[in-house]
């Protein structure tokens, strides 16, 4: 019997510090993070160049700075992928929403993502892409981003907007000791349309013909007892500002605020438009 009972608490012994060797294995041993990914519409989550799953997407990943890449699934239309960098924090929820357009400046979205600071207080920092949004919390202005406004813990709403973007309402929840930042990224709004640039209008041109010389004088007046002021070569256009009636010479503007007159045997009017200087 006695035998028995040493047995008993031996075993009991080996079993107590065995869980108690796993309790401080658990309790020492750092808490995972957690990644949160919602995107419109569905895309494929990679994470350190390995496919993880697609959206909607929940993990626990080990903490540290990883590389989220989300390419869109086949649509109709051909939609532009997203990657970025995070920093994942032990305990903490990063969460990534993404709505995909067919260009970056077409997609929108926001990262949320916390820092451990310290201290009694709760943090906020907002970014914006573009730059200068403002920035709504709880309904009040309260600058334009990036902004560190002051905060209390707790649930909060965020609208940020921008002229010719549209705006992203947020929802978020402040902790003690750690610093939210949250990085919006604006999509450029439907009614704004991509301006083609302006079609400029033929003008009135005057090329230079070949020469025997290889080039052609430019004369302060018009005909050959003028002072020559330039030489300008064959194939060159100029801007036309005026002929002169008695000896039929053109009068050019030879360079940028400089005008002369070149024979007419030696060059020709024609329509078309300066290449840029």
């Amino acid at each position: 019997m006695r035998k028995l009972r040493i047995i008993l608490l031996v075993v009991l012994g080996i079993g107590f510090i065995i869980g108690l060797a796993l309790f401080f294995i658990g309790y020492f041993k750092p808490k995972e993070a957690s990644l949160n990914i919602e995107t419109t519409p569905a895309s494929l989550v990679y994470v350190n160049g390995r496919q993880v799953g697609r959206t909607p997407y929940r993990s626990n990943i080990v903490p540290g700075e990883v590389v989220v890449k989300l390419v869109p699934e086949a649509t109709d239309a051909a939609l532009t992928p997203f990657e970025t960098k995070v920093n994942l924090v032990s305990g903490i929820e990063t969460v990534i929403r993404r709505e995909f357009g067919s260009t970056e400046d077409l997609s929108s979205g926001e990262i949320i993502s916390f820092e451990k600071v310290g201290g009694k207080e709760a943090s906020l920092a907002v970014v914006s892409v573009p730059d200068s949004a403002q920035v709504k919390i709880d309904g009040a202005i309260r600058g334009f981003a990036p902004v560190k406004p002051p905060i209390t813990p707790g649930e909060h709403q965020i609208i940020v907007s921008a002229p010719s973007h549209s705006e992203r309402v947020i929802s978020i929840r402040t902790l003690v000791g750690y610093k939210l930042t949250v990085v919006v990224k604006l999509a450029l709004s439907a009614e704004v349309k991509e301006e083609k640039p302006k079609e400029e209008q033929p003008q009135t041109l005057v090329e230079i013909l070949p020469t025997d010389t290889g080039f052609l004088r430019v004369r302060e007046k018009p005909g050959p007892a003028g002072a020559e002021v330039a030489q300008v070569k064959p194939g060159q256009r100029f801007l036309f500002l005026e002929e002169d009636e008695s000896t039929g010479w053109y009068k050019i503007e030879y360079e940028k605020g400089k005008e002369g007159w070149v024979s007419n045997t030696y060059s020709k009017k024609v329509e078309g438009v300066l290449p840029p200087p």
